[in-house]
């Protein structure tokens, strides 16, 4: 199945989102919940019958990529759903085959992995900034769908996720960042450097697609001006397209606890965290 393809000009991606209200934080739990259960269920399937899942996301500075993949790992567990955010290539890695240091991260039986930023990297900042040279970025992009034919024939279920964000919301983001302790940190150099080479990446993002937007392994685009509806929209999708069943579990019930035989809490003085709140 493929969904909607973007374009050149990003303000036709978001017609449909600029229309719909914002989605109220009660309501956005409410769903956000049920899918957690949802999520708890593809967590235990996959465990039960060593599913192999594999999640790319990508999209522009501040498009919502971090806060997404949160969602999805809040009540699971990091053991199974491990997500991998490589830091810049070191330079034994920069002398390897591109796709090598991906490779080992890919996951194994019982394992959802979820790439914040992938092998894309070369499409996309790598290609707008300069990290690589124009014959590299063809030559990935001839390549990586024989890459991924691979890695599905492995029996790895592979999903690739395009959050799309139009340049008033991301830059609103961006400004956020700035003005926020807490979030000044997400804020790089080359993040700043990106920023003002929107049609670059737009034509970066162009390519991709045309180029790795296959059957095998089509491009799913996201609407995500609205952080909370990208989230519940991306996730049931995501839950859509994994071929999960639920798994019986035995029926739950806590021991008694053991007598205390004799047991007395200890004098000795414990030094306790201050009680400030």
């Amino acid at each position: 199945m493929k969904e909607e393809k973007t374009g050149n000009d990003s303000r036709s991606h978001h017609e449909g989102a600029s229309a719909l209200e914002r989605l109220s934080g009660k309501r956005y739990e409410q769903e956000l919940e049920r899918l957690h259960i949802e999520l708890v269920k593809v967590q235990e399937w996959a465990v039960h019958t060593g599913a192999k899942v594999c999640v790319v996301f990508e999209g522009r500075d501040g498009a919502g990529k971090g806060g997404t993949i949160k969602a999805i790992t809040e009540r699971v567990s990091p053991r199974v759903f491990r997500v991998v955010a490589l830091p810049a290539p070191t330079e034994r890695e920069k002398t390897q085959m591109y796709v090598q240091r991906y490779l080992p991260h890919l996951p194994a039986a019982g394992e959802i992995t979820l790439f914040d930023r992938s092998w894309y990297n070369r499409a996309g900042v790598e290609r707008v900034m300069g990290f690589c040279t124009k014959e590299q970025t063809l030559a990935f992009l001839k390549a990586v769908p024989l890459v991924e034919r691979a890695i599905i024939q492995s029996g790895i279920i592979l999903l690739k996720y395009w959050l799309e964000v139009g340049q008033e919301e991301q830059t609103r983001r961006l400004e956020d960042r700035i003005h926020d302790e807490r979030k000044i940190w997400k804020l790089s150099p080359m993040d700043l450097r990106s920023y003002s080479r929107w049609y670059d990446y737009s034509r970066a993002r162009d390519d991709m697609l045309e180029a790795t937007d296959t059957d095998e392994a089509p491009w799913y685009v996201v609407r995500s001006d609205d952080k909370r509806r990208a989230r519940l929209n991306l996730i049931s999708h995501l839950l859509a397209s994994i071929p999960y069943e639920p798994v019986r579990r035995e029926k739950v019930k806590l021991p008694k606890r053991q007598k205390p035989e004799g047991y007395r809490e200890s004098d000795r003085p414990l030094r306790y965290v201050s009680e400030r709140f």
